[in-house]
């Protein structure tokens, strides 16, 4: 072999070694809920498959309209199950839609407001030490949605609209809160349980039947290029490890019921 041919060697096995490393990343789309959850499953994971998960998080509406634009995601974690099923029904789906856990609504207010949310209504919202509440945005945020859906059945919506500060999901609705950019938020259970909200606030749950069902739904797409391992990441968000951290999180899951 030439001298040539052997210098040639080590670039040839340095591609291949960069090959199979990027073969062996997922591009995840999550909703912003899984935020706090996902370091410890996208940790597991690694662990059991050697596949390391590339994370973004937002809005499930904004990424759905990011991916039917052609964005290059390998799975997609939504917080509700119609935009995944709409995916399905436009062919950018592979195989079906998998509902693997449910969310959960709660309203907070930090310690210093001198108030604690009820779980049977939304009257706190009404009292004058909330001036500002803030929600993530309905127009593309399922939480947003559920927010205002809640509202309006405990009939306090008309009453504190004016107050109401958009988020553009509902991690960034949860750091209005943090921030004290907002004397009340209605959030997930998952961003209530952090360290943070747990501590400097009261949350209590809202009740499921007032709010349309934030069934966490994941759907590996047709663009993928990594199909067979994002369809065992999908599988392995079902396994009784996964399920165990997503229940710690705040998340309902096959077989038990969220904290509370």
């Amino acid at each position: 072999m030439s001298v040539r041919k052997l210098a040639f060697l080590p670039l040839l096995f340095a591609l291949v070694l960069a090959t199979g490393v990027q073969a062996q990343e997922l591009k995840i789309a999550a909703a912003a809920d899984l935020n706090p959850a996902m370091p410890k499953l996208s940790a597991a994971f690694s662990r059991q498959t050697g596949v390391q998960l590339k994370v973004s998080f937002g809005s499930s509406g904004n990424f759905f309209a990011e991916i039917r634009n052609g964005a290059p995601f390998d799975v997609f974690l939504s917080a509700d199950r119609s935009y995944p099923e709409t995916l399905e029904q436009a062919g950018k789906a592979d195989q079906g839609t998998t509902l693997y856990a449910r969310g959960k609504l709660v309203v907070w207010v930090p310690n210093g407001l001198g108030l604690k949310p009820s779980p049977d209504n939304l009257k706190i919202l009404t009292s004058p030490e909330v001036k500002k509440i803030a929600i993530a945005n309905p127009e593309h945020a399922p939480y947003g949605r559920a927010a205002v859906a809640a509202m309006v059945h405990f009939k306090v919506y008309d009453q504190v609209k004016p107050k109401l500060v958009l988020g553009e999901n509902v991690s960034q609705t949860a750091q209005f809160a943090q921030s004290g950019n907002a004397d009340a938020a209605m959030i997930s259970l998952a961003q209530a349980l952090s360290d943070t909200l747990k501590n400097s606030g009261h949350y209590a749950l809202v009740p499921a039947d007032s709010y349309p069902a934030l069934d966490q739904s994941a759907v590996v797409l047709r663009s993928s290029q990594n199909k067979q391992a994002a369809h065992r990441f999908v599988e392995f968000l079902l396994s009784p490890a996964a399920q165990k951290i997503l229940n710690e999180y705040g998340f309902e899951t096959h077989g038990q019921e969220a904290r509370k």
